[in-house]
């Protein structure tokens, strides 16, 4: 931030109660009224700012959902343990936790809807949202084959789709809220990749 001779900053720095708010506006609007009909007017006055106060921080609709989308990621899990089954546990069930504070299945299938009209929009949420969370995932299970604790031929790519992807199998199949869910994926993904020693 540039200063002035007397140490005093230079224009209006962006309030973080405002960032905060513009986001949680987005997103309980979204989940209400969906994309097409959730305005970036409406947000302004949920958020109680000004709509040129929004677009200082994000330039389209789809901008500001998708980083609304990305403060669902990670906002709870403690550091790795370096213990597999709870790092993957902390990790998918910190998601979880996410998704159903925030109705994240119809944010998500809002994004998947507008696909063919609003291509960024998607691209922005795996961006932002799905591939961080993959690539925690990702980062638990290198670090356990590196200790020897899964087989070096394990395919990483689809345990992490198995972990990550049956929270939504089971919401579409009617399971969905089970609070054994991740505990039980887990478990039936690491038998499989776990050595036979």
């Amino acid at each position: 931030m540039r200063t002035t001779k007397t140490g005093k900053p230079v224009g209006r720095t962006r309030s973080a109660e405002k960032h905060e708010a513009i986001l949680t506006a987005a997103l309980e609007l979204l989940a209400a009224q969906g994309y097409v009909r959730m305005t970036l007017d409406q947000v302004a006055t949920a958020a109680d700012v000004s709509k040129s106060t929004i677009h200082l921080r994000w330039k389209t609709k789809a901008d500001l959902l998708t980083a609304a989308l990305a403060t669902m990621r990670m906002a709870d899990v403690p550091p790795p343990s370096g213990d597999i089954r709870t790092d993957l546990l902390s990790i998918l069930k910190d998601f979880a936790a996410n998704m159903e504070r925030v109705n994240g299945i119809a944010l998500i299938g809002t994004c998947l809807a507008e696909e063919a009209h609003t291509p960024e929009l998607i691209t922005l949420l795996r961006e932002r949202t799905i591939g961080p969370r993959r690539a925690l995932l990702r980062q638990v299970l290198e670090e356990s084959r590196g200790r020897g604790e899964i087989r070096e031929d394990a395919d990483l790519e689809t345990a992490v789709s198995a972990l990550h992807g049956s929270y939504f199998s089971d919401y579409m199949a009617g399971r969905g809220g089970r609070p054994e869910w991740a505990e039980q994926v887990v478990d039936f993904t690491l038998a499989a990749l776990r050595t036979s020693d």
